[in-house]
């Protein structure tokens, strides 16, 4: 059978070797939530130290995004063709090198520029790692597994705060800058030793010694090893060529376009209630010191989010469990500003809108390569993000330019409900690729 080790990775179950690959993209992911946010735990420092005004912290912010956008839409779709586990290294190079340079940085201008490569580098290893944690995974896990590698991203931005808060009070905000450049750089050998390269992408594109290397991985994971390549799938051989424009080739058209749309509409609600909901609580009637602890609340909730769809989507169908989370998120927000009538009800609302939507976005990533062939995984996985990444840019923008027109926050918080909604019902039309995971769609059997 032509993709026969493909198909007894995904109906055996799973070994050590194949949980440990999903643990280094996890620990990736960890890295990137505390590179992400290192501008915002350090910012306060930043400015007093340069005497910035808020427009230019506002741009140091956004710097990071910008990066990000442009490393999964231009960077990311070159690990179709150079490999998952490649891109992976380059981009922690790329990250790591921006880190450690920010740490010496002596304007605003500097920095902004080197949070940007940080960015480019991260939104690499967040297409690629995601995509190699869907491919090693069996079918009943990989929902799990791809939820568990989006966990990390809550998980470093939540110590990346204590870490932060530590070194700055003790060695000034360089020091924190310094840390996660020098974390990201001691992972990359960890990744150049144990992680191995997507198996996908050896079947498909067959770089040098790809048979070597499936086999090692093969008698790794205890199954037999191929006495030959085996031959190429049609679709494999269709999906040459420049792999952005077989993202919206006719047959892909749709499919692509739903995914892109559930991207943006979904990450703009994720970033305005992340970014807004401290200062939201606040202008309903809470105390400051309420409203950051509604905030922590709602990013401790996160945590969870993604963990408890991973374990849903292995007894039940990942498409129906994301459309449930798309679904109870928008409930959730319509009724959280009336709640905060009651400070408990409130902090409790907002730890379940934290499960659900980071959930949100864990479910996106997890259920995108199921949409693409294995030849155009990565660059579908990518510009998927990088356009959700467009709308988390717009997200605070948007927020404020309403706010300054007099929207209230119940106001506000409705018209992100309605945005989760929108989401749902995109994800709702999409149709994934014959034959390459049967996960998304039904439900699944034990095994």
């Amino acid at each position: 059978m032509q993709f026969d080790l493909r198909e007894r990775i995904d109906s055996s179950p799973m070994t050590r070797y194949q949980w440990g690959a999903i643990a280094i993209c996890g620990l990736l992911n960890v890295l990137d939530g505390f590179d992400v946010l290192v501008m915002a735990f350090t910012a306060q420092s930043v400015s007093q130290e340069w005497d910035l005004s808020g427009s230019v912290v506002g741009l140091l912010l956004s710097a990071g995004l910008f990066g990000m956008a442009a490393g999964s839409l231009f960077l990311a779709p070159w690990a179709d063709t150079i490999g998952r586990r490649a891109m992976i290294l380059l981009c922690l190079a790329l990250a790591s090198s921006g880190m450690l340079l920010s740490a010496v940085s002596q304007n605003a201008l500097q920095l902004g520029l080197l949070r940007a490569l940080t960015g480019v580098g991260i939104g690499g290893i967040l297409a690629s790692s995601n995509v190699i944690a869907s491919e090693y995974a069996s079918n009943r896990w990989r929902g799990l597994a791809v939820s568990l590698n989006s966990t990390g991203y809550a998980v470093g931005a939540t110590l990346g705060g204590i870490i932060a808060v530590v070194l700055q009070n003790s060695l000034g905000w360089r020091s924190v800058f310094l840390f996660g450049g020098l974390c990201t750089a001691v992972i990359i050998p960890v990744v150049h030793a144990r992680l191995p390269e997507s198996i996908d992408f050896l079947l498909v594109r067959r770089p040098a010694n790809a048979l070597d290397r499936i086999n090692a991985f093969a008698q790794r994971s205890g199954q037999s090893p191929l006495d030959e390549l085996p031959a190429p799938r049609a679709a494999a051989a269709a999906d040459a060529g420049f792999a952005v424009r077989v993202l919206l080739s006719p047959e892909r058209r749709r499919s692509t376009l739903l995914v892109w749309f559930a991207f943006f509409t979904a990450m703009f609600g994720f970033y305005f209630v992340t970014s807004w909901t401290p200062k939201l609580l606040v202008e309903a009637g809470m105390s400051a010191n309420q409203g950051v602890t509604g905030g922590v609340l709602l990013n401790l909730g996160g945590i969870f989010g993604a963990t408890l769809l991973g374990a849903l989507s292995a007894r039940f169908a990942l498409k129906r469990v994301l459309i449930a989370y798309l679904a109870i998120a928008g409930v959730l927000l319509v009724v959280f500003v009336p709640a905060t009538a009651s400070i408990v009800v409130a902090f409790g609302l907002g730890a379940l809108i934290g499960v659900f939507a980071n959930g949100c976005i864990a479910g996106l990533y997890a259920i995108t390569p199921s949409v693409y062939s294995p030849a155009v995984r990565a660059t579908g996985v990518g510009w998927g993000i990088g356009i959700g990444r467009v709308g988390a840019i717009a997200s605070p923008i948007v927020a404020g330019a309403l706010l300054d027109r007099d929207w209230s926050p119940t106001q506000l918080y409705i018209l992100v409900a309605a945005s989760f909604a929108l989401a749902g019902i995109a994800v709702s039309r999409l149709r994934f690729e014959s034959g390459v995971d049967a996960t998304a769609e039904a439900p699944l059997t034990t095994h």
